[in-house]
């Protein structure tokens, strides 16, 4: 599969006359607990051609393949592969946002080319924003709480749909840094009770294993530790104060620079 994804982004620069400067994985792969039918979730950022910056009219800054965008090779049905334009992704990298620096510091990197990633890595941590990101991870797990863990009977994929986004946060509080994007790593760091580690270690054996679609009775104790983590993270964050920190020059400079450096 990886020589497939490889083959997929050099046919995309091909096809769409673009440069892809950073291609990773996103999703349950990333994360550490795919099941044997997980898709490939890839992301990338790209840069265009000089001339596609000087046109009056605002082209389309997303390539989404195969959803609503082709390439003219074959693709993998389990693959879902996505990418930003590059001024898309710095305009979000400026609000510090919490999946790009996931997707920044993915432990499955499939390319890299130039240097605009690593420069994106560094200048990040530089201006990390713990309160910006500690609410986006909160504000997930409160409507992922709500929607998936309400009823009485639970599918096990949707407990990390919680889970994840509150030991993120977690880990924003107790070390005001970005989170890594590996589960095993976030959850052995909370040094969680007995049960409640027992608990979510067989849930996720099972995931691995293919029952994520189970539905079955909600479990308590993973549900009680949820809400309370969401209470104690909410009064927490209300204490916070924003950063104000605006990184725009650097990243017009970084655009620029990229620009020079991939198509001279």
């Amino acid at each position: 599969m990886y020589d497939h994804i490889l083959d997929v982004i050099k046919q995309t620069e091909i096809d769409y006359d673009i440069k892809i400067l950073y291609a990773c994985e996103s999703g349950s792969r990333a994360w550490g607990f795919p099941s044997k039918d997980s898709d490939y979730d890839v992301r990338f950022i790209y840069i265009h051609r000089k001339d596609w910056y000087l046109s009056i009219d605002q082209e389309r800054d997303v390539i989404e393949i195969p959803m609503r965008d082709k390439v003219s090779i074959p693709v993998d049905d389990l693959m879902d592969m996505s990418g930003w334009e590059l001024t898309k992704a710095l305009k979000l990298f400026r609000k510090f946002n919490p999946p790009l620096l996931e997707w920044l510091h993915s432990n499955i990197v499939y390319y890299e080319s130039f240097s605009t990633a690593e420069q994106m890595r560094n200048f990040g941590e530089k201006i990390f924003s713990p309160t910006s990101c500690l609410y986006h991870y909160l504000n997930m797990a409160k409507g992922n709480f709500r929607e998936y863990l309400q009823g009485d009977a639970v599918r096990i994929k949707k407990y990390f749909y919680v889970l994840r986004p509150v030991l993120a946060a977690r880990w924003i509080k107790k070390y005001q840094s970005i989170p890594p994007i590996d589960f095993h790593e976030l959850f052995e760091d909370a040094a969680l009770p007995l049960d409640l580690h027992e608990e979510i270690t067989t849930l996720l054996k099972r995931k691995i294993a293919g029952e994520e679609l189970n539905a079955e009775p909600r479990i308590d104790v993973i549900n009680s530790f949820l809400q309370n983590e969401i209470e104690e993270l909410e009064a927490y964050a209300k204490n916070l104060d924003y950063e104000s920190v605006d990184p725009t020059e650097q990243l017009n400079d970084l655009f620029r620079s990229t620009l020079e450096e991939v198509w001279g």
